[in-house]
């Protein structure tokens, strides 16, 4: 009776005093209000029976009004897929730097290993892991930030600086050199596996401090982890290699071989300037002060890497650089949220399917609302390489290379009108020069510090 009393009590005092609850007079209303007329009997037929929503809501309107034809298009090669796995952000950065790959040895194709990087992500993530539970271990289980880390202490996931810091430490490799597996290209089973692993090793650790370990001894138990880490990946994804020998046929018909080691090869095919001092990620986030550059704390995979830094930025600023980029012939890592896509076509635009005319109700947020309510975030990253113009040379559409196959989309990539860019496109990363001096400039100030755990990430 006392708990059913104090359940009450609390639950009054947390809400206002004009909070009201459902009367059958209420529930009458609302079920009147769904009138049985011959429209809506028909239109409760169509959708009980089909559960694609989206063939009843697509917008005829827009069908072969928007075609896959670009005035600038970077030269891209190949399209790559990800299948089940959330490493677009790795086939992103690394299908950035392909195109400059094949001219470098004069081949028809190639493609890195995902499974090689992937398999030092994970690990390098799971080091970081359990140094934030050492580094938290004074704080409640209920603390934000404990909260946050142990409810996913390892993931899939990432942006541009994940790949910056993990092949900058163990370069990159071949796709031949170390080949996809089953759990590379499904990731969902071993990734839960050393979750499991992580969290029991974070905890025990947290109880060590707890029972005062000393550095040492902490240190001890760390590795003992990671060792299991370690064989958890290699039994899974395969062993890494240290040295390779890869060998390849030039567009001439000449087979050579090239025998080096991950980071002496990752060395030789980026660019001299291909570091954060030249490139910036920048962001079009309407909920925060635009001409501001932020740090996401703790966002990403080595302990000693860099964190994710951005820039925000007008949609119509980031619009001119990624512009002149393309003319450049250079793409862009971007990433994105993913409504509104006709996957069949490979076409995006804001008003590709009419929610609204289907169910007869409203859905009008716009972006800054959307991600405030956690209805938009950016979802999967692919390269930006083309855009078309129209006679005053203003953006009328864009174009990704995206990492889902070639069956997918328009032959692997999706065309998105400008209006869908300022609706769902949030960030790219970009050479600095392409910028203007007001962006360059502020680009160069301090970062705001923002926590990981942040609606917007």
């Amino acid at each position: 009776m006392k708990k059913t009393i104090l359940t009450a009590a609390l639950s009054a005092a947390f809400f206002s005093a004009s909070a009201q609850v459902l009367t059958s007079t209420d529930l009458k209303s609302i079920q009147d209000s769904f009138v049985r007329d011959a429209g809506t009997t028909a239109l409760q037929n169509a959708l009980s029976n089909e559960t694609d929503l989206n063939k009843l809501a697509l917008n005829r309107e827009l069908q072969g009004k928007i075609d896959h034809y670009f005035k600038y298009r970077v030269d891209v090669k190949g399209i790559t897929d990800q299948l089940q796995s959330g490493r677009c952000w790795m086939f992103t950065s690394m299908n950035v730097l392909r195109p400059s790959v094949m001219k470098q040895f004069n081949i028809a194709s190639f493609d890195f290993s995902h499974n090689y990087n992937y398999f030092w992500d994970l690990f390098e993530k799971s080091n970081l892991f359990l140094e934030n539970a050492i580094a938290t271990a004074d704080h409640d289980m209920t603390d934000r930030d404990v909260e946050w880390f142990f409810k996913k202490p390892v993931d899939d996931g990432g942006v541009w600086n994940l790949f910056y810091n993990i092949a900058g430490k163990y370069g990159v490799v071949p796709a031949s050199v170390m080949p996809e597996t089953a759990h590379s290209n499904n990731t969902g089973r071993v990734r839960t596996i050393l979750n499991e692993r992580l969290r029991a090793g974070g905890y025990q650790l947290r109880e060590m401090v707890a029972d005062g370990a000393n550095e040492k001894e902490l240190k001890a138990a760390k590795l003992e982890i990671l060792k299991d880490v370690y064989r958890v990946l290699a039994l899974c994804l395969g062993v890494p290699p240290t040295e390779f020998e890869w060998r390849y046929q030039t567009t001439d018909g000449q087979i050579k071989t090239l025998k080096t080691t991950p980071l002496e090869f990752y060395k030789s095919i980026i660019p001299a300037n291909y570091d954060p001092q030249t490139y910036i990620m920048v962001m079009n986030d309407p909920t925060r002060e635009y001409y501001k550059t932020y740090e996401v704390q703790n966002y990403r995979n080595t302990l000693e890497g860099i964190n994710w830094v951005y820039l925000n930025l007008p949609n119509d600023v980031i619009k001119k650089a990624a512009l002149a980029s393309i003319k450049a012939n250079e793409a862009m890592y971007a990433s994105c949220d993913l409504p509104q896509i006709d996957r069949q076509e490979g076409i995006c635009d804001p008003e590709m399917y009419d929610y609204e005319s289907l169910f007869g109700i409203r859905l009008d947020m716009d972006k800054k609302a959307r991600i405030l309510t956690r209805q938009s975030g950016s979802a999967h990253a692919m390269t930006l390489m083309a855009v078309d113009t129209d006679e005053n040379d203003v953006p009328v559409k864009w174009q990704f290379e995206n990492s889902w196959g070639p069956n997918s989309g328009h032959e692997g990539y999706l065309t998105f009108t400008d209006k869908w860019f300022d609706e769902y496109m949030f960030r790219l990363v970009i050479n600095r020069k392409y910028l203007d001096e007001k962006s360059r400039k502020a680009a160069r100030t301090k970062p705001e510090q923002l926590p990981a755990w942040d609606y917007m990430f």
